[in-house]
């Protein structure tokens, strides 16, 4: 009887992403060569996988957790952890856990924070906020509302509507780009914030906390992040996470500040994307793609707790007009001064730019991480004004 195969460290992904390309495989890749795993990636896009990853690639739907666990055990080799980052891909990756009996989230709580509906309802008795059905908005609303996809990402079709004459005309204009359900909420006001946590069943883990600056309404499009130390209100934002079941593993949480009350406006329950997740890496001087793997793996979280020292910013450079990106930087490392610096392009040069007023907007991320704001912020301009992005 020949060897028996290796069990895998099974990636679960849909579209392609640095976090999973440059952060999450290659850090599979380590754990694997420690433990004598091998490591799969399960994907509905392999064609697009293949053209960044060189490993193990398995075509399934992997919306369909059912898909996913056909898909392991068809290979002869029992996954060892079963993982994603994806948004749309929490409960059934969890699912699919859960069946081969391996640590992972729960599934009802993925389901929740992925579904703003449902969180909502579910966060009732916590802090109610009002929440409707976007076809179905009752007389004497609470407006002004934000109109957003019931399981949307990335700022995508998200409008501050101020009546129902303008919440009937945008959810027209949004239906004609989009089948999927909408909500309508009451509109939060306060500075934003972000709480990146990360835990392993036992623990809850707050790793740091992001100011978020935004876009004037009516969109909501995220310009700058800077690392700021916790709120004081971070209390109230941990007990909504434990009432929502959010606990293992890697969660980005979006919340407002306003006279002294904490109120979510949106769960991710995976890594902070937009290449926030290298730049805590990086701030904080740990693995983090390892640790969020490691917890999938049944590891306990380390229990020296990482601290941040310097300040650090993610500054993202915008499209302005629509057209043709005929010049931009490309990747770029570098020290400036006692500043450590680098750029990442999210779109390439000769990609059709159409305006969306949305995080999809993102031609690229400018990372910052200083001793101080006055030399960060001065590092970020000297690198603006050093490098052009011509849409022609």
């Amino acid at each position: 009887m020949g060897a028996s195969l290796p069990l895998s460290l099974s990636l679960v992904a849909g579209k392609v992403t640095d976090s999973v390309t440059y952060g999450l495989l290659p850090a599979a890749a380590r754990l694997a060569a420690e433990r004598g795993l091998a490591v799969t990636l399960l994907t509905d896009r392999p064609e697009r996988h293949a053209e960044v990853f060189d490993g193990p690639i398995v075509a399934c739907d992997v919306t369909d957790y059912r898909a996913i666990v056909a898909a392991s055990a068809a290979r002869g080799r029992e996954p060892a952890a079963l993982f994603s980052n994806s948004d749309f891909l929490q409960a059934p990756a969890a699912l699919a856990a859960a069946y081969f009996g391996l640590p992972a989230k729960d599934w009802k709580a993925a389901t929740r924070t992925k579904d703003k509906a449902l969180m909502r309802h579910h966060l009732a008795g916590v802090d109610p906020v009002f929440s409707a059905d976007a076809s179905r908005v009752p007389d004497g609303a609470p407006y002004p509302l934000v109109l957003k996809p019931r399981e949307g990402v990335a700022s995508e079709d998200v409008f501050l509507v101020h009546d129902a004459a303008e919440l009937a005309a945008r959810r027209a204009e949004i239906g004609r780009r989009r089948p999927d359900p909408l909500v309508a909420e009451e509109y939060l006001p306060g500075e934003l914030h972000t709480l990146e946590t990360l835990g392993d069943g036992h623990e809850l883990r707050v790793l740091g906390s992001f100011r978020t600056r935004v876009s004037p309404p009516p969109h909501f499009i995220e310009e700058r992040l800077e690392w700021a130390p916790p709120p004081p209100e971070t209390g109230q934002v941990l007990a909504q996470l434990e009432a929502l079941g959010v606990g293992f593993g890697a969660c980005h949480t979006e919340f407002v500040v306003h006279e002294g009350r904490a109120r979510l406006i949106e769960v991710n329950y995976r890594l902070i994307g937009d290449h926030c997740d290298f730049l805590m890496a990086d701030l904080l001087g740990v693995p983090l793609f390892d640790l969020v793997l490691r917890v999938h793996l049944g590891e306990r979280l380390p229990e020296t707790e990482p601290a941040a020292g310097g300040h650090a910013v993610a500054d993202v450079v915008m499209a302005e007009r629509p057209g043709v990106l005929t010049a931009a930087p490309g990747a770029v490392e570098l020290d400036d001064g006692p500043v450590r610096l680098s750029y990442r392009p999210q779109r390439p040069v000769g990609d059709r730019i159409e305006l969306t007023r949305t995080n999809r907007d993102y031609l690229g991320t400018i990372r910052a991480i200083g001793p101080s704001a006055g030399e960060v912020e001065a590092a970020i301009a000297r690198f603006r004004a050093a490098h052009a992005w011509t849409i022609a």
